[in-house]
């Protein structure tokens, strides 16, 4: 079983991202533990990249960043998964994910609920595609 570590509010940084886990790796093992973060400030990835560079291999996310912190009024959500995947693949880690049908599944959901997308990476593709069409 996991223990997944959240910023469900989205204020942490790699700092204390950094400091969080070396706190938690005192007396449990990274096998064990998870990273859930919210991009509230932007800085999700970095504190994601911060725990998989001390050994953290699972990572929480959700498509588009669809979610919330109920406690937390105007946190966003969870950082998108498109986004996490582009990374991971950038870095060469292998996911099983394809990206492209990531990111139909994201436009899929944005449209029913009638949301915008967070995902910075649907965002950028969408906009190259609209100036190449």
């Amino acid at each position: 079983m996991k223990c997944p570590l959240g910023d469900t509010i989205g204020v942490g940084t790699p700092g204390s991202t950094e400091a969080m886990l070396d706190g938690v790796l005192e007396s449990v093992p990274v096998s064990n533990l998870a990273i859930h973060c919210h991009d509230t400030y932007g800085q999700a990835l970095a504190n994601i990249l911060t725990a998989l560079q001390l050994g953290v291999g699972t990572v929480d996310a959700s498509v588009s960043g669809l979610g919330g912190c109920p406690y937390a009024r105007g946190a966003s959500g969870n950082v998108a998964t498109e986004d996490v995947v582009y990374m991971l693949h950038g870095m060469g880690l292998e996911t099983g994910v394809n990206l492209d049908k990531l990111m139909d599944a994201g436009d899929f959901i944005c449209q029913a609920l009638e949301r915008k997308t967070a995902s910075k990476v649907a965002q950028a593709r969408r906009n190259s595609q609209d100036t190449t069409s």
